[in-house]
């Protein structure tokens, strides 16, 4: 027989999945709690959160508050790394229940005495868990409850404010019901808000046809920190194989000199703990993570699950890939895309825990041989969710700072269950999301619906693997709204340069999303002195991300109106409304636009406003409801700052 309890709790928010993976947060954030608590007759009831971090002995404790149709809310926050758990506890609160029943009864001239009476062991039912003053009063209570000639006393005192902030604070909590306990796992600040620079190692030299080094990319360094990018990725850099090496433009045979392809990791000079012998050596590779960090820069690696033909694995353990019936082994295929040159891992082999074991251990040498605390992931969605869940859970444990961008452009419900299994971002359809309504609505989706609780979005307007169309042989304009567009609409962002800011987007064929001459077969030296319109524009707006709390979080936002379907407008604003700004961009990326643009209700109350273009440092009063703009190609945005 269960518990005897009269409290009903429904709808609790927010969980997910009824409490199987947990919400996610970062440190002093907040989480904001819901749900529907009642009972029936008309007892009052009251109704709190409890939570604690998973290194705490004690819960800690805020009160709900009754909004309207028996919903109730409160909020607390999270100010450590790691799990949380927190549930909603409600119950019978038959001391308020007695004071309201007073009260209505004093007001309608009834003689309360006997009602006293009960007031008075409510009153001393508390006495041994107060403090010496609140003592003292309760004591004074008691007397005028019990004493006929004090009833004027003790009917001002039974209906007071004071009685009732003591009788909330020192509840006793008579058929309760608690919830079922839920999770919130808190990462550091850089999980919602990162700034990434992708580029490759190997054409960082500044000699034609030498192949770069980590050393050539330490003199790169200072040139990502000026542009504001505090996340450097660099593609694999391991060694390449050479068995099915990849040729120039994604050539089935590779010529001699031809570099392959990153991603087919291993060969003679070791696996996925080693580093490329052009490239330098691990010490080398310490060093430049270490000089990274004294400017303010996190190397990200890149963790990729995946084998050349001649890596190490496949002859130590052929267990790990799989055969075919005539001895040779199946290669990777996304048709109708072939890669010859990588050999997925067989996660489905008897020999599986030694398998995870050993990807678990190059997860770990990294992270304390080099300091490495990002990782992006590629492809996990072709690998088993539980591995991920498993493998990441295990880092954490011991290094809870590392964090895992998820690559997977695939279908929604996997990239939602990577980030269910504890991937701190995820790459997303931005890249893909041109018009004024498909923006609109894929960020609502992310920010209104579920998705807001666990799905972090990092918005990349372009890779390595992908050339999308609205960039091919792109204007200026084009360049300037994807990255003002990407770095606005979502906190963390990220790009692929050099190629981006210098325009380089030929297309490999007609239809095709990938680079003519893909930096993915070949090296190339770049002029990475030269800086363009874009490279300005992009440390301007990187500045002003790290200058503004509004920007620095994506679930926060407000589309506004307009008349015109190629201009969109968006007000964000920080969890304190202490920082606000106003994004008004042209999506025509050939001519001058025009429009009207409408105020969201949340500003309407403050006006007159002052609206100072962070860009171009332009003030304007905006007094109306509906005001005017005009945005050019040649700055295809207005980034607002918002102050009454």
């Amino acid at each position: 027989m269960q518990n005897q309890t009269r409290i009903i709790i429904e709808n609790l928010l927010p969980q997910l999945d009824g409490g199987i993976n947990p919400i996610k947060r970062i440190v002093n954030q907040n989480v904001q709690v819901t749900a529907d608590v009642f009972s029936d007759g008309h007892d009052i009831i009251e109704c709190c959160v409890k939570f604690k971090h998973e290194n705490d002995k004690d819960w800690s404790e805020v009160r709900m508050d009754a909004t309207v149709n028996d919903s109730w809310n409160a909020s607390f926050k999270v100010e450590k790394q790691g799990f949380y758990t927190y549930f909603v506890e409600g119950w019978v609160d038959y001391a308020l229940n007695w004071q309201h029943g007073t009260l209505r009864k004093i007001q309608d001239h009834q003689y309360v005495k006997s009602e006293l009476l009960e007031g008075a062991e409510y009153v001393r039912a508390i006495l041994d868990v107060v403090d010496s003053n609140e003592r003292d009063y309760l004591n004074t209570l008691a007397y005028y409850f019990t004493t006929e000639h004090e009833y004027d006393n003790a009917i001002r005192e039974a209906t007071s404010s004071n009685l009732n902030a003591i009788f909330k604070k020192y509840p006793k909590r008579f058929l309760e019901n608690k919830s079922l306990d839920l999770k919130v796992y808190v990462d550091r600040k850089k999980a919602l808000f990162s700034t990434w620079y992708e580029f490759f190692p190997r054409s960082a030299s500044s000699e034609e046809g030498r192949h770069g080094t980590f050393k050539d990319c330490e003199r790169l360094l200072p040139r990502v920190a000026s542009m504001g990018f505090d996340t450097l990725y660099f593609p694999p850099i391991h060694p390449i194989g050479e068995v099915n090496r990849k040729g120039k433009n994604n050539a089935t045979n590779a010529e001699p000199g031809d570099v392959g392809s990153p991603w087919g990791i291993g060969s003679q000079f070791g696996g996925h703990k080693s580093t490329h012998p052009e490239l330098g050596s691990i010490e080398d590779f310490k060093a430049l993570v270490k000089k990274a960090k004294d400017l303010g820069i996190e190397v990200a690696m890149d963790y990729a699950l995946q084998a050349a033909p001649d890596h190490p694995y496949v002859k130590d353990f052929p267990q790990w890939f799989k055969w075919r019936p005539d001895g040779t082994v199946q290669y990777a295929e996304n048709p109708p895309k072939k890669y010859q040159d990588i050999q997925p891992i067989y996660f489905e082999s008897s020999d599986w825990k030694n398998l995870w074991k050993e990807l678990l251990d190059v997860a770990l040498f990294w992270i304390e041989e080099c300091d490495i605390k990002i990782y992006r992931v590629d492809n996990p969605h072709t690998k088993p969710f539980y591995f991920w869940g498993w493998l990441i859970s295990e880092i954490k444990k011991k290094h809870p700072d590392v964090l895992f961008l998820a690559e997977a452009f695939t279908r929604p419900k996997i990239m939602n269950e990577l980030a269910k299994q504890g991937f701190s971002q995820s790459y997303t359809y931005f890249t893909w999301r041109n018009s004024k309504d498909e923006l609109t609505k894929y960020v609502e989706e992310l920010t209104k619906s579920d998705q807001k609780e666990f799905y972090r979005p990092n918005f990349w307007p372009n890779t390595p693997d992908i050339n999308p169309f609205h960039l091919q042989n792109g204007n200026e304009s084009i360049h300037l709204q994807r990255y003002f567009l990407a770095a606005t609409l979502s906190s963390s962002v990220g790009l692929y340069g050099p190629v981006f800011e210098y325009q380089i987007s030929a297309p490999l064929a007609p239809g095709k999303e990938e680079y003519l001459h893909s930096e993915k077969y070949e090296f190339f030296k770049w002029d990475w002195d030269r800086q363009n319109k874009i490279t300005t524009v992009i440390s301007r707006i990187n500045k002003i991300r790290r200058e503004h709390a509004s920007l620095q979080q994506t679930n926060n936002i407000i589309f506004c109106a307009t008349n015109n379907d190629k201009v969109m407008a968006y007000y964000k604003f920080d969890d304190d409304r202490n920082d606000e700004t106003l994004m008004i961009a042209s999506l025509d990326s050939n001519y001058t636009a025009q429009s009207m643009v409408l105020l969201p209700n949340e500003l309407l109350s403050k006006l007159p406003l002052r609206i100072t273009d962070l860009i171009t440092g332009n003030s304007y009063i905006w007094d109306k409801e509906w005001n005017f703009v005009v945005i050019s190609p040649d700055l295809p945005f207005h980034l607002f700052k918002v102050e009454r």
